[in-house]
């Protein structure tokens, strides 16, 4: 049965020239799962919140809207506001209560549902996500995965036949994005619940769609179900890019199998195409330069007396010219670190030092003055003016050189812009300063495929003219295509660090899907690149 349906959907944003969505129509099934798909700036987010009356955007908006039938402007508030749920990138953005029993509440609280029902519904979602444990906690102290999951209980105990999620997991670990995925699953499967998904991260999302939604500069290009989707997608290698890894290293050959698209299935796809008798590349040996960027020695803070510590005996050495890349679970204390790194923050105990002087002999702005720079994770904070044509034009920003043509977002306010291209032009801001260490908190956050290739160019680039880059991450695939060195955080310090192909081999989940897929075929293939390149050596041919 059609649950929502769209007829000819056009939209332009106020003070914008050009249509962000381009005659959109298509129609959702009772308990679809469908993946929407598309670069930065394709309109994917303005297409979903199109979809949910209270989010629709300012503009011109020409077309229709139906739920079961009904034109969207013409539900009644209580079925628009509870039977079309939305969650959001950002987590903090919906968060509205200060506890997490009343964050859960606070829905049903208004729509005047009686106390008895209000008790049930909450206690059984709790029980239902896990929450027991961190029920009567501030949504303050709630790591960036239990904030989300506490956004996605809120919005599932008032009991929707629609979730819309945009880019849920942006801001979540791989182990975190995973479950949150998984959950989301689970409730279409065992609810019959109608799931729409907007991701950049799609390694664990296009397994489990029924259907996919690709979007190419607002228009629909595809949408059909998954697997006729995804091999309808070879040739076009602007989305194919973000595609599983699977299906990128089956477009590399001409095989006429059907496309894997899993893991478990690009292992099939392997073991029947190739053998295996070259196992390893030959690579060569990574040596770092003699001269440390940064050091951080036996390093403690905590935000407050009264809090535990968030970095706990913290060593870290960045060398000079060196991509240096940060993973860990949420909550690790990655962020703070980077705050610690940049002079936010100060450790309490242990010493830090930046091109071999210590953070405390500088003085004034001279750390900020071609020296170090930070993009935070909150990109917004970034942003002063009121267009980004004056943000850029405020600190001389070269954006040429940016993987994404932003010409035609010049004239929009900063927070109109979608989060991937929030991203990019905080990034031309933040490296107009020149600096000599740059850190970096979530890059690729919100960014398409495409745009990540080309940021990691530019990193390299970079790094090539002596810049020194640490990051921290989530995305590990990322991390293995242009780190010199990859370190896990664990409660607040350090427990490991190697260069990426010994990194990811020796780790079952903060590893790359092409790891999980070779593993124990190959030796240390971490990218697309290695397994296709062991590939050609294991030729069957």
């Amino acid at each position: 049965m059609e649950i929502l349906r769209v007829e000819n959907l056009n939209f332009t944003y106020s003070l914008s020239a050009s249509e962000t969505l381009r005659n959109i129509s298509f129609s959702v099934e009772q308990g679809d799962f469908i993946g929407v798909c598309g670069a930065t700036g394709s309109g994917k987010s303005t297409l979903l919140r199109m979809l949910k009356r209270e989010l629709i955007p300012l503009g011109k908006a020409v077309g229709n809207t139906f739920y079961k039938n009904v034109p969207l402007e013409d539900l009644d508030a209580k079925t628009s506001a509870c039977k079309i749920g939305f969650v959001m990138q950002r987590p903090e953005q919906q968060l509205v209560t200060d506890k997490v029993w009343h964050e859960l509440a606070f829905g049903l609280e208004n729509m005047a549902l009686p106390s008895d029902t209000i008790r049930r519904r909450v206690s059984e979602m709790a029980c239902y996500f896990g929450i027991e444990s961190w029920f009567d906690k501030k949504v303050s102290e709630l790591s960036g995965g239990q904030k989300q999951l506490l956004n996605l209980a809120s919005v599932m105990v008032m009991q929707p036949d629609v979730l819309i999620l945009d880019e849920p997991t942006a801001q979540l670990d791989p182990i975190a994005a995973a479950d949150f995925i998984s959950t989301v699953k689970k409730l279409n499967r065992e609810l019959g619940l109608t799931v729409i998904i907007a991701e950049h991260r799609l390694e664990e999302v296009i397994p489990v769609c029924d259907k996919l939604l690709v979007l190419e500069n607002g228009s629909i290009l595809i949408f059909d179900e998954t697997y006729k989707a995804v091999s309808d997608l070879r040739g076009k290698e602007s989305i194919l890019c973000a595609m599983p890894a699977a299906v990128r290293l089956f477009s590399r050959f001409d095989i006429s199998t059907d496309c894997p698209v899993t893991v478990r299935e690009g292992r099939r796809f392997l073991e029947e195409n190739f053998s295996f008798n070259v196992k390893s590349l030959e690579r060569e040996y990574y040596s770092h330069s003699s001269t440390p960027a940064l050091e951080i020695s036996d390093g403690y803070f905590r935000y407050r007396r009264e809090l535990s510590d968030v970095l706990h005996g913290l060593d870290m050495t960045v060398y000079e010219g060196e991509i240096y890349c940060i993973l860990g679970g949420n909550g690790s204390g990655k962020t703070t670190a980077l705050s610690v790194c940049s002079g936010l923050n100060r450790l309490y105990s242990g010493k830090i030092k930046v091109f071999d002087k210590a953070l405390s002999s500088y003085k004034g702005r001279e750390l900020y003055q071609n020296c170090v720079a930070l993009l935070p994770q909150d990109v917004q904070t970034v942003f002063l003016k009121n267009t980004v044509r004056e943000e850029l034009s405020d600190v001389n920003a070269d954006f040429s050189t940016l993987p994404y043509d932003i010409s035609p977002l010049l004239d929009m306010h900063p927070y109109d812009l979608s989060g991937g291209q929030q991203q990019l032009v905080a990034l031309a801001k933040v490296l107009a300063s020149k600096p000599r260490l740059l850190l970096l908190d979530e890059p690729t956050k919100g960014i398409d495929a495409n745009a990540k290739l080309g940021i990691i160019s530019i990193l390299k680039k970079l790094k090539a003219e002596g810049m020194t880059i640490i990051i921290v991450t989530h995305d590990v695939e990322f991390a293995a295509m242009c780190a010199d060195r990859c370190a896990l955080f664990f409660r607040g310090s350090i427990t490991s660090c190697d260069v990426p192909h010994r990194f990811f081999s020796e780790n079952n989940f903060y590893t790359t899907a092409i790891n999980r897929m070779t593993r124990h075929l190959f030796c240390g293939a971490v990218t697309v690149e290695d397994a296709y390149q062991l590939c050609l050596k294991n030729s069957k041919a």
